[in-house]
C-alpha cells in the first residue's frame, strides 16, 4: 500500500476535541490496527455493504476493475476503511492520496502514470481537488487515458499517456461540492449514516477485544451512547475509559466505571462536551434560548465564529438541540430539558420553547 499523503483537516478545535470526528495521528494509529479486513467483519451500514459486495463479486467474476466508487458522509464513519477492503476483496494494491494534496494537473499526472494495473486509488476529500487536476481526472476515468502538456504557448504540444485500468475510490464530506460531471463518472454511489447505538455497541465490543479490554454489555452501550453516532469517536471514548479502568479500578469497564470515565473528560449522556454545553448555555441562559445572532453568540462563548458554526453546531442541530432560523439561533424544547433549565413562556423573539411557521418567516 502506498500512502501518498492524508487529509481529515479540520479546525484546530475540532481535531483536539475528545468528541471530534476528525481523525489525529494517535486514531490513525489505532484505526489501522482495529479496522475490519473484509465486508463480512464491517459492522453497520447494511445497505451500503451489500450494493458493494455484489460490485466487487460482479466484477470478480468478470475477472475486471471494479467500477469507480464514491463514498460520502461525515467524517469517522468508515470511507477509508471501506476503500482499503474494496481493494482487500479485489486482491489488488492500495494507493492513498488527498484533493488537498493534488494542486496541479501534473501531481495527478505523476500519480496516475504510476499506477498498476486493478490498483485501487482512494482519493480522500476529493472535492478540495483543483479545477485543472479534475478535469484530467474526467479523461483518466472514462477513458483511461490521460493529455499530458509539454510546453508553454503556441508551442504547446499534448501527448496521450495510456493508463492501466484501475478503481477510483473517491471520498468526500460535502457531496454537494461535488461538479455533476465528476459525480457522473463513478459506477457506484453510497452515503455513510451515522450509526445506531446498538451498533456502536458491537463497534465497542469489538474493539475492545482487539485492545485486549474486558467490558461488559452496560459498559460497552454507556460508551456507545456517548459517541454520536461515529465509530471513530467509539474507538477514541474506548481507550480513554480503558485508562481511567487501569489507573482508577481493577481494569474491569461496567455502567458506573464508563460513566466515571466519561464524567472526568467532560463528555455528558448524549454525547455534549465543554464546547457544545457552552453554546447552549450561552443560547439559554444569556439570550433566553435566542434568537441571537452566530457573532453575538460566539463572542458570547470566548470562540472563533468559524468554531461555533462549524464544530459545535452541526451535531448540536442534528440532536434537535438548537436550530438555525433567518432570524438567529434558537434553543429547542430539548435543549431546555437537557440541561435541567425551564424554558419560559414565551421566549425573546417569539420563542416559546419550540419554533413555528410564523416564528420561522418572522411573523
Amino acid at each position: 500500500m502506498n500512502r501518498d499523503d492524508t487529509t481529515d483537516e479540520a479546525p484546530d478545535t475540532e481535531a483536539d476535541r475528545l468528541v471530534g470526528a476528525s481523525a489525529d495521528r494517535e486514531d490513525q494509529a489505532v484505526e489501522a490496527a482495529l479496522r475490519p479486513k473484509d465486508l463480512d467483519e464491517f459492522i453497520g451500514q447494511e445497505k451500503v455493504r451489500e450494493q458493494l459486495d455484489l460490485v466487487l463479486r460482479a466484477a470478480r467474476a468478470r475477472g475486471a476493475t471494479a467500477d469507480h466508487v464514491l463514498l460520502s458522509g461525515a467524517p469517522g464513519l468508515g470511507k477509508t476503511t471501506l476503500s482499503m477492503i474494496i481493494a482487500a476483496e479485489m486482491e489488488a494494491p492500495i494507493r492513498i492520496t488527498s484533493g488537498p494534496a493534488i494542486q496541479h494537473a501534473g501531481d495527478l499526472a505523476s500519480i496516475l502514470s504510476s499506477l498498476q494495473e486493478g490498483e485501487v486509488l482512494f482519493l480522500d476529500e476529493i472535492h478540495r481537488m483543483s479545477r485543472p487536476a479534475e478535469e484530467m481526472l474526467y479523461m483518466a476515468m472514462e477513458d483511461f487515458r490521460v493529455d499530458v502538456i509539454v510546453g508553454k504557448g503556441p508551442g504547446a504540444t499534448a501527448i496521450p499517456l495510456e493508463l492501466p485500468p484501475f478503481t477510483l475510490v473517491g471520498a468526500t464530506t460535502r457531496a454537494g461540492l461535488l461538479p455533476p460531471p465528476l459525480r457522473d463518472r463513478f459506477g457506484f454511489t453510497a452515503h455513510m449514516e451515522f450509526y445506531e447505538p446498538a451498533e456502536l455497541e458491537r463497534v465497542v465490543h469489538r474493539s475492545a477485544g482487539l485492545l485486549d479490554v474486558e467490558i461488559d454489555t452496560a459498559g460497552a452501550a454507556e460508551i456507545a451512547g456517548r459517541s454520536r453516532g461515529t465509530p471513530r469517536i467509539a474507538n477514541r471514548l474506548l481507550r480513554r475509559v480503558r485508562d481511567y479502568a487501569q489507573v482508577k479500578a481493577d481494569g474491569v469497564i461496567d455502567r458506573e466505571i464508563a460513566q466515571a470515565a466519561l464524567r472526568v473528560y467532560e463528555v455528558d449522556a448524549r454525547g455534549l462536551d465543554r464546547l457544545d454545553r457552552g453554546v447552549l448555555e450561552a443560547l439559554l441562559k444569556l439570550f433566553g434560548g435566542g434568537p441571537v445572532g452566530l457573532s453575538t453568540l460566539a463572542v458570547a462563548v470566548g470562540e472563533e465564529r468559524e468554531t461555533v458554526e462549524e464544530v459545535a453546531e452541526p451535531f448540536l442541530v442534528r440532536e434537535g438541540l438548537l436550530a438555525r432560523t433567518p432570524r438567529g439561533r434558537v434553543a429547542t424544547p430539548a435543549a431546555w430539558a437537557h440541561l435541567g433549565l425551564t424554558a419560559p413562556e414565551r421566549a425573546p423573539g417569539g420563542f416559546a420553547g419550540g419554533i413555528g411557521q410564523q416564528d420561522l418567516f418572522g411573523a
